[in-house]
């Protein structure tokens, strides 16, 4: 055993197995090819094996044992406050030979690579160093001290990108998921039928090297209102029939009981009928699910893919007409929420999340909420639909349509991948050569991609939100891919769906936020320890402070000018609103060709369930959404203005990122200043630190105001939706019309203003909050750093000098180029 070793356990805090490495002779280059047996028999203990495996991971890529001899090197580095210049220039030389490999080339991003895995040891060494400084520094109740030790703490990321994956059952979501990550068994595929309410997450596991599918359900109280809501509405309906029999539309009709049907006879087969609520709600129904009656998470875990997904079939799908999957007896997927399925050993979705989405309009409060909450957070949302028909594919328009709004000005969503599925499904090729059908593949390809974005340029909805360089077509084929036969990974496009999720796992930008941040509080502390006992420098102090008011008052013009014009727009949408009221009412009261019997049942979901509903096969329904219309319509384009999703532009028209003290002119151009140059780095880390967490704090706010418009006329409209539920008999859905048509006359001269009034309170309450935390965390940073001593403060110009190396290599590397997913792949080439 080596100290390298020795050191690392310690660090981990497993010093306990130091002894058990030492008789096993572990060295450094055989701690890099340890392999998941030999670290068992190291560490029995569960606990302690999962964190070693975690810790190590962080060192080395699962699959990169390969490249040990060249990661020896960089990895060798720790803090050391005894190291001789000799030492630390020795290690600064090896560090820089990392930078030979930081650029693989595109053709590789879907493997390992070399250079994140480089970003990986730096952003672990730097941590090292910081707990290592952490614990150094002396623990009293001393002002700096406590200051330094916070901005420490406040260091820790932890990204996680999710990508929204929305297509209509059998078009290949879960098919095109496994492909993806490589997991052909994961998620079940097949003749059993999707569940269309159940939201499948699907990441990595990072605590064990298990297969897990974590269930959550929703509470009893909700599946009581819901069987009680679900047994009304069946048999108000059978009244309505009697009584409008002349104007029945039998399949729309028949859609919405079945809808309501098949989930009671998942969960009790035949049992429901004639029961009430209470009946229904007796354990013996739930004794396989414990965890549901106790409110808790039901774990599943599995040694392969293959057996979780046997296990996760019953939370997740429902029995299909031919009879595949009749040795189940009860079908729970009605009582879930959410799944959650871990994946070991998967470096696809070490920061990302993927999302297989149900359709919006669940009948469940909680389960719509968390659908919202979930694709307002997507960076990145799927598309997925059937290649024959993508161009003419209603419900996948349908889909990006409706989803618009929560995605765009009302989420975070940068990007819209059109993914368009069994793209080898091209019919009788017995008679063709292979390149003849590769060539043919190809040139389906193109032309659907052609079609596609013919398509979406009609879109008039998404100019209000997105770019058209936004929106991207792929077309792949999941069976084929996994079985490597007819076409190459090219022609499939799913590599390129791989590269792009490997880019999302290269937090590039998180790892020098990490590192630079700590080079900036290495600096103060190595700062104020040479500055102990000199005088107060108030010059700069002075300067500062008069260059922050400045730029203060920048920020608080520019949002002023923003809140002015948000101010206008939305009075211009109230105007509307109230003039428009009736119209839009009635484009949802009052569908054509709909009969009034398929509609009564329609309505009712719609006020049950607070003025939302998705019919089968038809568009959504949102009535709040309808009557908020006229605001939204002259508020858009300011607010993708105002808030743009893009990263490379900034929030209220890029003025937060234009915040600046000059600390680097004030570098360059004062020698006067040269004795508080560390104090002016750590200050110039500071300020970019600070904006990178107020554009955290922006997108988040943004969303809460730009929903804040539908959500009010929510609450206001919410008092008729029950009234109008509670309607029975003849003349029913007349009488619920007639409800809600009232309503909202008696309420327009106010409801709209409310939203407006929310809206721009919000906004108000935002700008507050930007400008509070802009000048109370330059202002303590200013002062702690230039008008406080360090004279009990540790020196650290070992771990300074290494972490600022560390920060120099990854801002050289910050201006490599993005991956580029406009062009198209390669022509294949064909052979006579």
């Amino acid at each position: 055993m080596d100290d390298f070793v020795r050191n690392k356990l310690t660090e981990w805090d497993l010093s306990e197995w130091i002894e058990k490495f030492q008789d096993e002779g572990i060295d450094t280059e055989s701690l890099y090819c340890l392999g998941h047996e030999e670290i068992a028999a190291l560490i029995p203990k569960v606990g302690p094996r999962a964190k070693f495996k975690k810790k190590l991971k962080l060192l080395k890529g699962e699959q990169n044992t390969t490249n040990a001899e060249t990661v020896d090197s960089p990895a060798q580095v720790h803090p050391s406050t005894s190291a001789s210049s000799d030492q630390v220039k020795r290690k600064l030389d090896l560090q820089g030979e990392s930078s030979n490999w930081q650029s693989p080339s595109r053709k590789q991003r879907c493997e390992p690579r070399p250079g994140s895995y480089s970003e990986g040891i730096i952003l672990s060494e730097v941590k090292n160093i910081m707990r290592y400084v952490q614990k150094k520094l002396p623990d009293q109740d001393n002002k700096l001290e406590q200051f330094l030790k916070k901005k420490i703490n406040d260091l820790e990321i932890e990204k996680r990108e999710l990508v929204g994956v929305f297509g209509k059952t059998g078009a290949g979501k879960s098919s095109l998921i496994n492909a993806v990550i490589g997991e052909k068994n994961l998620l079940p595929i097949g003749r059993v039928k999707a569940c269309t309410t159940v939201m499948i997450k699907v990441e990595a596991n990072m605590l064990h090297q298990r297969y897990e599918a974590e269930i959550e359900f929703i509470t009893k109280e909700e599946w009581k209102d819901e069987l009680w809501s679900s047994l009304n509405f069946l048999g108000d309906n059978a009244d309505q029939e009697d009584e409008q029999e002349d104007e029945q539309e039998g399949d729309q009709e028949d859609d919405e009981d079945q809808d309501t049907v098949d989930k009671l006879l998942a969960l009790y087969g035949e049992e429901w009928r004639d029961k009430t609520p209470e009946n229904l709600m007796e354990n013996k129904y739930f004794k396989e699910i414990p965890e549901f009656l106790l409110s808790k998470r039901k774990l599943l875990t599995a040694e392969s893919a293959k057996e979780l997904s046997a296990k996760l079939v019953k939370y997740t799908r429902s029995e299909s007409n031919d009879g595949e999957g009749k040795e189940v007896k009860r079908w729970y997927w009605p009582l879930v929420k959410c799944v959650t399925v871990r994946v070991p050993n998967n470096d696809l979705l070490q920061h990302v999340t993927l999302v297989d989405l149900p359709g919006n309009g669940d009948r469940n409060k909680s389960r719509d909420k968390m659908w919202k909450g979930v694709v307002g957070s997507c960076s990145t949302v799927w598309i997925v639909t059937e290649m024959k028909r993508a161009a003419a594919e209603r419900e996948a328009w349908d889909i990006l349509k409706s989803a618009s709004s929560l995605i765009g000005n009302g989420g975070e969503c940068q990007r819209i991948h059109f993914i368009c599925t069994m793209s080898d499904d091209i019919g009788d090729t017995d008679d063709r050569s292979r390149d003849a059908v590769r060539a043919l593949i190809f040139q389906n390809n193109i032309q659907a991609k052609e079609e596609v974005n013919k398509e979406f340029r009609k879109l008039k909805e998404f100019k209000k939100h997105f770019s058209y360089e936004s929106f991207k077509v792929f077309t792949v084929s999941s069976k084929e891919f996994l079985k490597q036969k007819r076409l190459t990974p090219e022609e499939t496009e799913i590599p390129r769906l791989q590269e792009f999720l490997q880019e999302l796992n290269d937090c590039h930008s998180e790892t020098l936020n990490y590192v630079s941040g700590a080079h900036g509080i290495l600096s103060l502390i190595q700062g104020a320890r040479s500055r102990a006992g000199a005088d107060r420098n108030t010059d700069v102090c002075r300067e500062l402070e008069e260059k922050m008011v400045q730029e203060l008052e920048k920020v608080r013009q520019t949002m002023q000018k923003t809140y002015d014009t948000f101010e206008r727009c939305l009075t211009e949408g109230v105007e509307k609103s109230k003039s428009s009221w009736d119209r839009l009412l009635k484009s949802v009261l009052y569908p054509p060709r709909t009969k009034g019997g398929a509609f009564h049942k329609i309505l009712k979901c719609v006020v049950q369930n607070g003025g939302t509903h998705k019919p089968k096969n038809r568009k959504l329904i949102n009535l709040n959404m309808t009557l908020t219309s006229c605001l939204t319509d002259s508020t858009d384009e300011e607010f993708k203005k105002t808030f743009p999703n893009e990263a490379k532009c900034g929030p209220f028209n890029g003025i937060i990122n234009s915040f600046s003290l000059e600390t680097e002119r004030l570098m360059r151009e004062r020698p006067e200043y040269k004795d508080v140059e560390l104090q002016l780095i750590f200050l110039k880390t500071e300020e970019e630190k600070m904006k990178t967490k107020l554009n955290k704090i922006i997108r988040e706010q943004k969303k809460m105001i730009y929903n804040s418009l539908m959500e009010t006329i929510e609450d206001n409209m919410q008092e008729c939706y029950e009234k109008a539920a509670e309607i029975r008999g003849g003349g029913s859905l007349k009488n619920m019309k007639r409800t809600i048509e009232n309503h909202v006359q008696e309420l327009k001269d106010i409801m709209f203003q409310r939203a407006k009034n929310v809206m721009l309170e919000h906004l108000e309450h935002l700008m507050e909050l930007i400008l509070d935390k802009l000048e109370n965390t330059m202002q303590e940073s200013i002062e702690l750093s230039l008008n406080t001593d360090g004279d009990s403060i540790p020196d650290v110009s070992d771990e300074l000098q290494m972490v600022k190396n560390y920060s120099d290599e990854l801002k050289e590397n910050s201006t490599e180029e993005p991956l580029d997913m406009s062009a198209d792949p390669p022509v294949p080439a064909t052979h006579s």
